[in-house]
């Protein structure tokens, strides 16, 4: 099932739950309601919101992730439902016994699928790939030779231009940037821990204040996609659109409901993830990196996707 992303950002507004729905009350507005089983991940973006204590409860109950914002718009902490996958404890030792080896095989594998997505980035952008896909056909075990950071100096001046600079404390495009790749991190932490996978231990991002390392390992590959929706939304030689216009992440939060290509099957972008997480926790579980599914396509366009591929 296709589950909904629902942000919530009129100021005063007041959550609460009645009959298995998800109720909105804003100030001036009709009442709204949601059924709570439609929702997958929900975003409040105001400050002056209240909740029942139902709210969390019944989300997570569902499977829903609940994430919270801050006065910049980005999210500031998130909500995962704890429900125990059916082998959580095969699982469980699995990532914790997983060797050297494994760990650097799945990590050279999510680099070189981040790599051809940012080559495909490029092609749709009108540009060569920048040798991006020969680069990950050249990928390591473990990435000794850095070809991720490789593959950045050639991607980014060519897709929003020379004078770019990824930085994660500035404005403009890198807000956008910033709060695509923090939405996507989050239905990546609620996919592996649906999964039956601690979302703390890392294949290879380790930070004892992180408690999501897993999550950063599978969100590389996806990254991406969020840059490919940021481009679409800044118009060569204008000022990015502001991220405190609601439109604007309203047009990022979109992206769940993309369609792409997850071990050769068409998937709206959230259960996609779904599939990778999945698919990451049976390589673990069985020693084998082939195991693992990556995102194999950008969005496609509306033509090409067929009613029910997924």
């Amino acid at each position: 099932m296709l589950r909904k992303t629902i942000e919530i950002a009129t100021p005063g507004t007041r959550l609460s739950v009645a009959h298995r729905q998800l109720v909105i009350e804003r100030p001036e507005l009709p009442k709204a309601t949601v059924p709570i089983e439609d929702l997958g991940v929900l975003v409040v973006d105001d400050g002056r919101a209240s909740y029942t204590q139902a709210v969390f409860i019944e989300c997570l109950a569902a499977g829903a992730t609940v994430i919270v914002t801050g006065r910049d718009h980005l999210p500031a902490g998130m909500m995962l439902p704890m429900e125990g996958h059916h082998a959580l404890t095969e699982r469980h030792w699995a990532q914790v016994e997983a060797g050297a080896p494994l760990r650097k095989r799945l990590w050279q594998a999510l680099v070189a699928a981040k790599l051809r997505q940012q080559g495909r980035v490029l092609k749709e952008a009108g540009s060569d790939d920048a040798g991006l896909t020969a680069l990950a056909g050249r990928v390591r075990s473990g990435d000794p030779d850095n070809f991720e950071a490789q593959g950045a100096q050639r991607y980014w001046p060519r897709l929003f231009g020379r004078d770019f600079r990824r930085d994660r404390a500035a404005d403009g495009t890198n807000a956008l940037l910033n709060y695509g790749y923090a939405i996507v991190r989050a239905a990546c932490a609620r996919a592996l821990v649906a999964s039956g996978l601690i979302p703390s231990l890392g294949v290879w991002h380790r930070n004892r204040a992180n408690p999501f390392c897993l999550a950063d390992d599978l969100l590389e590959p996806w990254r991406p996609i969020v840059d490919w929706k940021v481009r679409g939304l800044c118009v060569a030689g204008e000022t990015a659109p502001s991220l405190d216009d609601r439109r604007t992440r309203a047009a990022l939060l979109t992206i769940f409901n993309d369609t792409i290509l997850v071990g050769g099957k068409r998937w709206p972008l959230l259960l996609g993830i779904e599939q990778s997480a999945a698919s990451l926790a049976k390589a673990l579980t069985l020693n084998d990196r082939d195991a693992l599914l990556v995102p194999e396509s950008l969005p496609l366009q509306p033509d090409l996707v067929e009613d029910g591929a997924a």
